[in-house]
């Protein structure tokens, strides 16, 4: 791998929250960044490029993580300007909140086309430019509730647990190419995912499951507007581009890595318990 100053960062979901922190977090260490967002008008005062003291930049092509033409037209855009991609850090995501029976099919089929079948895209994308290179690392940010699914957002948990299962398999099988692949796992973060998670159209007021989803919801929601910010998340995203062998998964700040550590060491009855609790 080049030193961090020469770097060349693919990063999705660029634009705001966990995405836009990361960038600027890279930036200002001296990583040549290439964000993307779905609409690159507007995006960092409408410029085009932004650049630090520490040689590092950001310029900013759109994508559409969830069109094979948008992928493979931001990928060879990076190629072209630098002919090589060191980091791909998959972030786009959404979420789609509302019971199971209340989330149509197409619904959770939009869940997972963004979260997981646009994680699979890049990654199959860079995995050609990677090899021919002899190195690279994929960091791919899944989320706690990758690995402690939440009532009321089912689909967001399971398009989560897909890419922890995913990542698993990956870094086995490119290895021996000298790429690594890795986690990071973000805990309730404070960014406008709150605002723009989108509700099942079904989860209205004459739902069955109205009462305790709204309820969960508004759990959900205080819990995010206060919890880490995105730059907690954009530090453990330069540490696993920085370590040499980074761990397959690494959950953001002490109390979320108690949480999981308790998950793996307590009796599962009482884990589900402490879930209801909380979310159900």
């Amino acid at each position: 791998m080049r030193e961090s100053s020469n770097q060349v960062i693919l990063l999705t979901g660029a634009s705001s929250g966990i995405g836009k922190a990361t960038a600027q977090w890279l930036m200002k260490r001296g990583f040549r960044v290439y964000g993307t967002s779905r609409k690159v008008s507007g995006v960092n005062g409408g410029q085009p490029e932004q650049t630090d003291a520490s040689g590092g930049f950001i310029a900013m092509i759109p994508l559409d993580v969830t069109s094979d033409e948008s992928a493979e037209s931001a990928v060879k855009a990076v190629l072209e300007k630098e002919g090589r991609i060191d980091v791909l850090i998959c972030n786009a995501g959404m979420g789609i909140a509302g019971s199971i029976e209340d989330t149509a099919m197409e619904e959770a089929e939009k869940q997972f086309d963004t979260n997981f079948f646009g994680a699979l895209r890049m990654i199959r994308l860079v995995l050609p430019v990677m090899r021919k290179q002899g190195n690279g690392r994929i960091i791919v940010v899944s989320s706690v509730a990758g690995i402690i699914s939440i009532p009321y957002q089912s689909m967001y948990s399971a398009s989560k647990f897909a890419l922890e299962a995913l990542v698993e398999a990956l870094r086995h099988e490119v290895a021996p190419f000298g790429i690594k692949a890795c986690l990071v796992e973000p805990g309730d973060t404070r960014t406008g995912f709150t605002s723009s998670r989108i509700i099942a159209e079904a989860a209205g007021e004459d739902s069955p499951y109205s009462s305790r989803f709204r309820k969960s919801l508004a759990r959900m929601e205080h819990d995010e507007q206060n919890g880490a910010s995105p730059e907690a998340v954009a530090r453990v995203i330069h540490r696993m581009i920085l370590r040499k062998n980074p761990p397959i998964r690494s959950a953001v700040g002490f109390g979320y890595k108690a949480i999981l550590l308790l998950k793996r060491i307590l009796p599962s009855r009482l884990v589900e318990k402490l879930v209801g609790m909380l979310y159900a």
